[in-house]
């Protein structure tokens, strides 16, 4: 199945996470500016790609610069850091979903 075919990750009914594998994975904030959402999307992608990069060369240090640059722009998007909710939820970034408040939907999605 080719990435186009691919459906989209289910996504919890609060939108602050996608669910890959069964495990939560932190969204970026909705109320970024659409600007600066792409701009660091676009950061992102091309850190990724040094990333690859850096490793099929066996360049340690560049792949280090790369992973600091996918780091900061994961930040910028708030996938990683501070929580963007003010509510006071915590932040259940990579816990498996069938542990977490949201075990209850994800067994009815997941046992359709």
């Amino acid at each position: 199945m080719t990435r186009e075919s691919r459906p989209p990750p289910l996504r919890t009914p609060d939108g602050r996470y996608i669910i890959v594998r069964g495990r939560l994975w932190r969204t970026a904030d909705p109320g970024l500016p659409e600007d600066r959402r792409e701009g660091l999307v676009k950061a992102l992608m091309d850190a990724r790609r040094e990333v690859g990069s850096a490793k099929r060369t066996g360049d340690r240090e560049a792949e280090a610069g790369a992973h600091d640059r996918v780091d900061a722009a994961k930040h910028g998007l708030g996938e990683r850091g501070p929580v963007w909710w003010s509510d006071g939820a915590p932040d259940l970034n990579r816990h498996l979903a069938r542990t977490t408040i949201y075990a209850a939907w994800f067994r009815s999605i997941t046992d359709t």
